[in-house]
């Protein structure tokens, strides 16, 4: 019988009390949701953008100016891979920091929080 290996949480990874402290502080990360946008209008992290993989290139430079900045992608749960794929390729981009929330908008709703629809 083997034992179950499960990936461990990486550097590049935000879990949902850090971000939601990081999101109230003083220079929150900017958040982007990688999913479609009726997904986004449903309801989304506070102050994030919408980022959906169609046209990602283009709505990157337009949505992230700044290459440097603190970025973490999301979607919808866990088992959701688009913002492991856009972690990927704002990486390719150039973009510096960009940060991985794993369980995305099912672990930040698990955890009491509120999502926006503004």
């Amino acid at each position: 019988m083997f034992a179950e290996v499960s990936s461990p949480a990486t550097p590049r990874d935000i879990d949902t009390t850090e971000l939601a402290t990081r999101l109230n502080g003083s220079q929150p990360p900017v958040v982007a949701e990688i999913l479609g946008p009726r997904s986004f209008d449903a309801g989304h992290l506070p102050g994030a953008v919408n980022l959906p993989l169609e046209g990602f290139a283009e709505s990157a430079a337009r949505l992230l100016p700044n290459p440097n900045a603190e970025i973490v992608v999301y979607c919808a749960s866990a088992t959701c891979q688009n913002s492991h794929l856009a972690q990927r390729k704002l990486s390719s981009l150039g973009y510096q920091n960009v940060r991985l929330y794993r369980g995305g908008k099912a672990a930040w709703t698990e955890a009491g929080l509120a999502l926006s629809t503004t």
